[in-house]
């Protein structure tokens, strides 16, 4: 049975290098993240500049309820990610999740102060914290390992492509009604409509159960992930203290004469590049070996936060935000697909103890960032470049790929 299944893998690893083929339900997983992006990122968009310039908080606030929002989106991954392989389930808590971030949002449509702005950006990613370990270990299940990387680069460019949209629809609704509470309010409107549709949609797609572990306990699964793995964890961790939000880059074109309609554009641009790009990555990837791709992006992060201490022009910032779409199309989705090829039999933990330990680090990332910032801008980008240079030192020390070859 185990040479019948090697077999079966060897196949499918070169039937995915010559002709990569996806399933259907990827492409429906797709379209769910879409349409869920397309909420998530018209509000988004204009959070970091409405909180902080309308809503009236400062930067350092800013840095925190950012970092909370991404500690609270990794808060229950793990717990996620186990449940999901202790019952071999992966759909109802991947709905679970999208329900919860849908219901969050619904918030904005009866207030907008200080107050209320902070706990929908927190409560919201619990939401996404729920759904991720389990929808990619669902979507992981989808493909084989020779086009594993291409499948989540393509689910990655189906994701951002709401990124897109939604940018262009809270630019259409800025530019048209001008930048007032009432526009802000029909914004946040619009915004709910495409969460609603998404989670009606991903109910009808059919569950592919994992392998259940119904014995194990949550430290008990921590245990039997594989050594390759918690390698991982360790340059990941450390390049996650280099990784603050992107709130900050779109706050520095907002404080270079960028307005917040253009702030909007330059964010569309940014997730339309990583469209273009993710699936490339994904074959890339799938060709060179994920570990090469992996420390591509770590670089590329360290050269954007160079160039973003120097950066004077507008059109300097216009390719960062291009650069910064190509980084965010290998790290979002190629370490995932990393994961997948490290950890075999328990992807839903794996992956949900990779986005508890990153997310922990967003945490202090963000508050030192924010604080940073109030000093100088610069201190926060060079912060972030040499974390990022350790992490690509401490990757190549432990060789976390090393198990399964480059």
């Amino acid at each position: 049975m185990n040479k019948e299944r090697r077999s079966e893998d060897a196949v499918e690893r070169a039937d995915g290098l010559a002709r990569p083929r996806l399933h259907p339900d990827i492409v429906r997983l797709g379209a769910v993240s879409f349409l869920t992006d397309i909420s998530s990122e018209m509000i988004f968009a204009v959070f970091s500049v409405f909180f902080t310039t309308v809503a009236g908080a400062s930067s350092a606030l800013l840095g925190l309820i950012e970092g909370l929002a991404d500690l609270s989106a990794s808060s229950l991954n793990y717990l996620a990610g186990w449940l999901s392989d202790r019952s071999g389930r992966r759909k109802w808590f991947a709905v679970a999740g999208y329900v919860f971030s849908t219901l969050a949002k619904s918030v904005l449509l009866v207030a907008t102060s200080v107050a209320a702005l902070a706990a929908f950006r927190v409560v919201e990613r619990l939401g996404k914290g729920f759904r991720g370990p389990p929808r990619d270990a669902w979507l992981s299940s989808m493909a084989p390992e020779g086009s594993r990387g291409y499948a989540f680069g393509v689910h990655k460019a189906l994701d951002k492509s709401g990124a897109v949209v939604g940018p262009l629809i809270a630019y259409a609704l800025l530019s048209g009604l001008g930048e007032s509470p009432a526009t802000y309010a029909l914004l946040f409107a619009v915004a709910f409509v495409p969460a609603v549709v998404s989670v009606v949609l991903l109910a009808t797609i059919p569950d592919r159960p994992g392998a259940r572990h119904e014995a194990e306990s949550a430290r008990h699964g921590w245990r039997q992930l594989t050594p390759a793995f918690k390698r991982f964890l360790v340059p990941a961790g450390v390049f996650a203290l280099a990784y603050f939000s992107l709130g900050f880059i779109l706050l520095k074109a907002h404080t270079m004469g960028f307005s917040i309609a253009q702030v909007v554009l330059l964010y569309a641009f940014f997730n339309a590049t990583c469209v273009l790009i993710a699936p490339t990555m994904g074959r890339l990837g799938d060709r060179i070996g994920r570990s090469h791709v992996v420390l591509l992006g770590y670089a590329l992060y360290a050269c954007i936060n160079l160039w973003l201490i120097a950066a004077g022009s507008r059109p300097e910032m216009v390719a960062i935000f291009a650069l910064y779409g190509l980084f965010y199309a290998i790290e979002e989705s190629q370490s995932k697909a990393f994961i997948a090829d490290l950890e075999p039999e328990r992807r839903a933990t794996a992956i949900g103890a990779y986005n508890f330990v990153t997310g922990v680090a967003y945490l202090p990332a963000s508050l030192i960032a924010g604080a940073l910032w109030s000093i100088a801008p610069a201190w926060a980008f060079a912060a972030a470049a040499g974390l990022s240079v350790l992490a690509i030192a401490i990757f190549l020390a432990l060789r976390p790929s090393e198990v399964l070859g480059p």
